[in-house]
């Protein structure tokens, strides 16, 4: 069939008309307006009548929505075209209830769009490459998009994955003299039979072993999104970023979790929309609501909860934003050995729940009712509710909300609130253990992260302590890597070593088709993963990420040579751990190995790397690294320019 470039069958294209009568009414000028306003002031009211909107109600307060929202939906919700997620996809929703709320009270409402990728959707892909870098390239687009409305009076943020949320908490957090609110998209439901969207990303490892058949797969991969918004269902990176949004006081009480698509979401956003005014009117500011305080009630909250180790990538970003000291390793360390897990979620469990019912059982201000019981929380911070932190949990504790949220937990799920967010007495009697922990050692020197909890309890001994020694098995692409998983390759015992997918080898990226793999094969939990990438907030196992230096760095991990041996030990009690090539006598012997070796040869970053992510991966470097958020600090970046520019003179 002939390609018709210019098809003239339908002879309404022909209806064009080179003018139209316009907008009724005028613009409310004064004399004043014209004379001392900018140009810019006057030409956007000509462009909001253009638009639409009541010429006669211009001159009142603007306020600019910002969202991830991806997709384009039909009025019913069916789909016109597909957004990358579900997080994303019906958050246009809760801008247009704000919107609404915005312009009921008078104000006029702005809406701007960034949309966001899906880590689960380029696991195991080279658009993995893209991910982490994108957190800084959105954040950039928000900032610049925020500034590119200079009339705005305040802005509201509506996100809610992976990296759209925590780029638009780094965008909040740098608009320091401007009233903010963040507004967390929600989460999706489970199937009523089925699997979540954690466990399904592992259907072709299962597969390939024999344990499902394809008409399982196709079946269960079909329903694992049981709803078609909102984040997914575990206690990810997604959701934790919601909660650590929440616990900083950047949204409102118990707006974390929240069930897409149903009337308390939409509620939530009506309410940001009018904590939003109330802020404006108040003159509070998003630098009264981020400060040292809210840091360490962030800090303490992702604790509680077992959160994402990828936070530990974004909460410092989010603090260098707002102009404040940036966690250190060595913080992280103190707040987990300080504070009790109390929350049982996936993936850390031991129950599991999904995060809905977290957010039945009270969520974020349940926790921190427990955690102001230990004295652990700042309670004087300010949050953008208006009212200290102390004053939310006062509210919250004795509200009819709580109350009627967990007995319908209880009533329809069977399911009691008390199991899902505990005590620390009884967290503690049932086994609840701290969640992140950083061995160091010969093949860390500067560092790395487990997700102490996600160690499956079996091959931890009873001392709480987490020990394995066994031959390296190495590979330089992660695609190789689940090869090997899924050939049988892989065996019981084994250490498998991914080198070269660090922020200068690969973006960083994440590796969950490793882990969720070996979660869900018998052998599995035998297997401990070391690497210089990252994980996903789902992952499980033993798996140690954000070895550094990594292996294109000159870390020493890039000595490594298939059959080494590797010790690992972590202490899940006191969060404490190592992780080391051992020669014949020990750890010393194997220092001196790896001091005697030269780097492999084959080290090398991947030749699908964009250029943009080599040079984001070059900025971050100079600017503290993936252990201070993987940021762009300009001062450090134009000082190492400026040093470069001398010594190109000088030589």
């Amino acid at each position: 069939m002939k390609l018709m470039l210019f098809d003239a069958s339908d002879p309404l294209i022909f209806d064009v008309r080179s003018r139209a009568a316009g907008p009724a009414g005028s613009l409310p000028l004064t004399a004043a307006i014209l004379r001392e306003r900018p140009s810019g002031d006057l030409f956007g009211w000509t462009q909001d009548a253009g638009m639409g909107w009541d010429a006669s109600k211009l001159g009142a307060k603007e306020f600019l929505i910002l969202s991830t929202h991806g997709g384009i939906r039909a009025a019913d919700g069916t789909p016109i075209a597909l957004g990358y997620h579900t997080g994303h996809w019906e958050v246009g929703l809760l801008m247009e209830a704000a919107a609404k709320e915005l312009k009921a009270a008078g104000a006029i409402p702005f809406a701007a769009y960034c949309t966001d990728p899906c880590d689960g959707r380029t696991q195991g892909t080279t658009g993995m490459f893209d991910s982490l870098a994108y957190r800084n390239d959105a954040a950039t687009v928000f900032r610049r998009l925020i500034r590119s409305l200079p009339t705005r009076k305040g802005v509201l943020g509506v996100a809610t994955c992976d990296k759209g949320l925590p780029a638009m908490m780094m965008a909040l957090a740098a608009m320091h003299d401007l009233p903010c609110v963040l507004v967390p998209g929600g989460v999706t439901l489970l199937p009523e039979e089925g699997e979540d969207a954690g466990r399904i990303q592992t259907i072709g490892a299962r597969f390939a072993h024999g344990q499902i058949t394809i008409e399982q797969a196709s079946e269960l991969g079909c329903r694992a999104c049981a709803s078609p918004g909102g984040g997914c269902q575990f206690l990810g990176t997604a959701a934790t970023a919601q909660v650590v949004g929440e616990a900083l006081g950047l949204s409102l009480g118990h707006s974390a979790l929240a069930p897409s698509g149903h009337p308390i979401w939409l509620d939530m956003a009506r309410r940001s929309a009018r904590a939003l005014m109330e802020m404006e009117a108040r003159g509070v500011t998003t630098k009264d609501i981020l400060t040292d305080a809210s840091l360490h009630n962030a800090m303490v909250t992702h604790a509680a909860f077992g959160g994402s180790t990828n936070l530990i990538l974004h909460l410092p970003a989010i603090a260098h934003a707002a102009g404040l000291r940036r966690p250190t390793a060595q913080d992280w360390a103190r707040i987990n050995r300080m504070v009790p897990r109390i929350v049982d979620a996936l993936p850390n469990g031991p129950r599991h729940h999904p995060t809905i019912q977290v957010f039945l059982a009270g969520g974020v201000p349940e926790a921190m009712l427990h955690l102001r019981r230990a004295g652990l929380l700042e309670t004087k911070a300010l949050t953008v509710s208006g009212v200290t932190l102390g004053e939310v949990l006062d509210q919250w504790e004795t509200s009819e909300r709580r109350a009627k949220l967990r007995a319908v937990l209880k009533e329809r799920d069977s399911v009691d609130p008390d199991d899902v967010i505990l005590s620390p007495e009884e967290a503690s009697r049932r086994g609840l253990t701290a969640t992140v922990c950083f061995p160091h050692g010969n093949l860390a020197p500067e560092g790395s992260v487990i997700k102490s909890t996600s160690i499956d309890p079996s091959v931890v001994g009873v001392d709480g302590v987490y020990r394995k020694t066994g031959p390296a098995r190495i590979f330089l692409s992660e695609p190789a890597a689940i090869a090997a998983i899924k050939d049988g390759r892989i065996k019981a015992g084994d250490v498998l070593v991914l080198m070269c997918r660090g922020p200068m080898g690969a973006g960083m990226e994440e590796t969950y088709q490793l882990t969720s793999a070996l979660r869900y094969l018998p052998f599995g939990k035998e297997v401990a993963i070391v690497t210089d990438a990252r994980f996903s907030g789902v992952s499980t196992g033993a798996c140690i990420g954000h070895v550094s230096p990594e292996a294109l760095a000159g870390g020493p991990i890039g000595k490594l040579r298939d059959g080494d041996m590797i010790e690992i030990v972590v202490d899940r009690v006191k969060l404490s751990g190592s992780v080391n090539l051992v020669g014949p006598t020990g750890v010393e012997e194997g220092s001196r190995i790896l001091a005697s070796r030269s780097m492999r040869e084959d080290l090398k970053r991947d030749p699908a790397l964009p250029d943009d992510s080599r040079i984001w991966a070059a900025l971050q470097d100079v600017s503290g690294g993936t252990w201070g958020g993987a940021v762009y600090d300009v001062d450090a970046i134009l000082e190492v320019i400026a040093a470069g520019k001398r010594v190109q003179k000088t030589g």
